[in-house]
């Protein structure tokens, strides 16, 4: 998929992976930054928190 992230200089090919993923049978998502966010208790909770998470992370970016 070609497209650019605010910090890219230009357009370039990202890969799109499956983000959540299970840790001794809990439930966690991964980011960008090379966390893993959780444990959740089901993948509907995980996928508020992974909104939740994009959100104040671009707040951060929007910050003087």
């Amino acid at each position: 998929m070609y497209g650019m992230r605010a910090q890219d200089n230009a357009p370039a090919l990202h890969f799109r992976s499956d983000r959540l993923c299970r840790v001794n049978g809990e439930l966690y998502f991964s980011t960008r930054e090379n966390t893993l966010e959780g444990p959740f208790e089901s993948a509907e909770a995980a996928a508020r928190e992974v909104q939740a998470y994009i959100e104040r992370m671009q707040n951060l970016s929007n910050c003087p």
